[in-house]
């Protein structure tokens, strides 16, 4: 299954991808309103909150744990934080 360059979602529909475009290889959470990805630090941003959101980490936490998981994906392996 394909999976976001940026964060690992899974890209199953066109609803996850930005434009409804399967040819991209990010979902709609990492992309900006004009479709293109967005950089590290805003896609940093909107995963350490979500992950506040749904798993009521403390910021710092959340900024951690997104900051790991970012490390693992192909667009930001080569990332220097």
């Amino acid at each position: 299954m394909k999976k976001c360059i940026s964060c690992g979602m899974p890209l199953e529909s066109a609803k996850d991808v930005p434009g409804g475009d399967m040819s991209k290889d990010w979902c709609v959470y990492c992309a900006r309103p004009d479709g293109s990805l967005k950089s590290y630090d805003e896609a940093l941003s909107g995963m350490s909150g979500f992950i506040v959101k749904t798993q009521g980490l403390d910021e710092v936490v959340a900024r951690r744990t997104a900051q790991t998981l970012m490390s693992i994906q192909p667009a930001w392996k080569d990332h220097v934080q």
